[in-house]
C-alpha cells in the first residue's frame, strides 16, 4: 500500500457521500497510502435550486475550500474510490458530467489499470444503492480499470448491509455507523492492496 496514490472523489448534496469519503480518507492515511488526495466533483446545480434545500445550501457553503477534481487527478492516481449518491438509480448528472470529460485520456490509454470502488447512499436501502454503482462500474469497464468491489471478503461487509458492490448507507444520518464505517475502512484497505499488488507486478489472491 505505501507505494499507492489514491485520488478519493466525491460528490455530495447534503453531506452523506462527503462523511464517506472522509473516512475513506482517513483509513487510506491510517493504512499507509502513499499519498491521498481528497477531492469533490463540482456542483453544477443552479443556485435557486441549492437555495431551495438548507441542508444543501449548508454542505454547499462548508465545503467551498475542498478541491475540485481535475482531469490530471484521474492521470496521477494509481487508485481511485469514488463516493456518489443515487438518482433514480443512477449517477448524479454533475458526476456524470465529469466522467463524459474523461474521453481524451481514456482515448490515449491514460485510465487503463487503474484500481477503482465505490460508495453510494439513498434515502433508503431499497433507493437504488446497488444500481447506481453497477451504473458506474459500466463506465469504469470502458475506462480499462480494474474494479475491487468489497464483495463478501470480510465480516464487515454483512454487518453494515451486505451490499457486494461497494458501501452503501440511508442518506440523512447525522452520522456514519459504525458498522459502515469498518466497512469502508475495509473496502478502502482492500482497494490500496490491489494496487499495490498491480503496481508491484505481484499476483495473488485479494482478500
Amino acid at each position: 500500500m505505501k507505494n499507492v496514490k489514491l485520488a478519493i472523489i466525491y460528490y455530495s448534496a447534503t453531506g452523506t457521500n462527503h462523511q464517506l469519503a472522509r473516512l475513506a480518507e482517513k483509513a487510506a492515511k491510517e493504512a499507509g497510502a502513499a499519498e491521498v488526495k481528497f477531492l469533490k466533483i463540482e456542483e453544477t446545480a443552479p443556485k435557486e435550486a441549492i437555495a431551495e434545500n438548507k441542508d444543501w445550501q449548508a454542505h454547499h457553503e462548508a465545503t467551498q475550500d475542498v478541491q475540485k477534481v481535475s482531469l490530471d487527478d484521474l492521470e496521477w492516481a494509481d487508485a481511485i474510490i469514488f463516493s456518489v449518491p443515487t438518482r433514480y438509480g443512477n449517477l448524479p448528472s454533475q458526476f456524470q458530467s465529469f466522467l463524459d470529460t474523461t474521453g481524451g485520456l481514456w482515448a490515449n490509454g491514460k485510465l487503463a489499470n487503474k484500481v477503482v470502488s465505490a460508495m453510494t447512499s439513498a434515502q433508503n436501502i431499497h433507493g437504488g444503492q446497488e444500481t447506481t454503482l453497477l451504473t458506474l462500474y459500466k463506465s469504469m469497464y470502458h475506462w480499462g480499470a480494474i474494479v475491487a468491489a468489497p464483495s463478501y471478503t470480510d465480516p464487515a461487509q454483512f454487518e453494515a448491509g451486505g451490499n457486494p458492490y461497494g458501501v452503501s448507507v440511508s442518506a440523512g444520518k447525522n452520522d456514519i455507523s459504525e458498522k459502515a464505517e469498518k466497512a469502508v475502512a475495509h473496502q478502502t484497505r482492500r482497494t490500496l492492496t490491489i494496487a499495490g499488488w498491480i503496481k508491484t507486478g505481484k499476483s495473488q489472491s485479494p482478500q
